[in-house]
């Protein structure tokens, strides 16, 4: 008997009989037991096509004095809110670039780019924005950016300042 179990009773044994009188008994010619299964080949690391950095910086998040009071007390005014749930680290780069050129072509001041927190607070989105923001691309457009308040969905989402659209006269 084996170590930590016990020994099934006469009735057990019996209903154990009649449950498995009609199975056939697998031998070991059997094809599944000569042939091993062929070893499983590794997956590939998975490596992001833009590298994303802490150390991007945008220009200074809240622009002035002022600013900061309307985000301290939830009174900046939306002109856009994106939200990127469920995108993918690339597709949410590429959809956050086209939405925030639209919104500049508006003429939007002020946008809302929710990102979600992720898993204890260290979404890949959420890490990522500050980078993306950086980017040549996106800096031309992006004069600053900062964490949203409570009403607007506090760390899991950001307000992002466009600049003035240059005129071209």
């Amino acid at each position: 008997m084996s170590k930590g179990r016990r020994a099934l009773s006469e009735e057990e044994q019996a209903l154990w009989r009649r449950a498995t009188e009609d199975v056939a008994r697998r031998h070991r010619s059997h094809p599944h037991f000569l042939e091993p299964h062929p070893p499983l080949a590794p997956k590939p690391a998975f490596t992001h096509a833009r590298p994303f950095s802490q150390n991007h910086q945008v220009s200074a998040p809240l622009t002035n004095r002022a600013n900061e009071k309307r985000i301290r007390r939830g009174k900046v005014e939306i002109g856009a809110s994106l939200d990127l749930h469920g995108c993918t680290y690339l597709g949410g780069r590429d959809v956050l670039q086209r939405f925030l050129e639209r919104a500049h072509e508006r003429e939007e001041r002020t946008v809302l780019v929710v990102t979600g927190i992720g898993r204890g607070g260290e979404g890949v989105l959420r890490r990522a924005l500050p980078g993306w923001l950086a980017e040549p691309a996106l800096r031309t457009l992006v004069a600053g950016y900062a964490t949203a308040h409570r009403a607007h969905g506090g760390p899991g989402a950001f307000y992002v300042f466009l600049r003035r659209r240059v005129s071209s006269r």
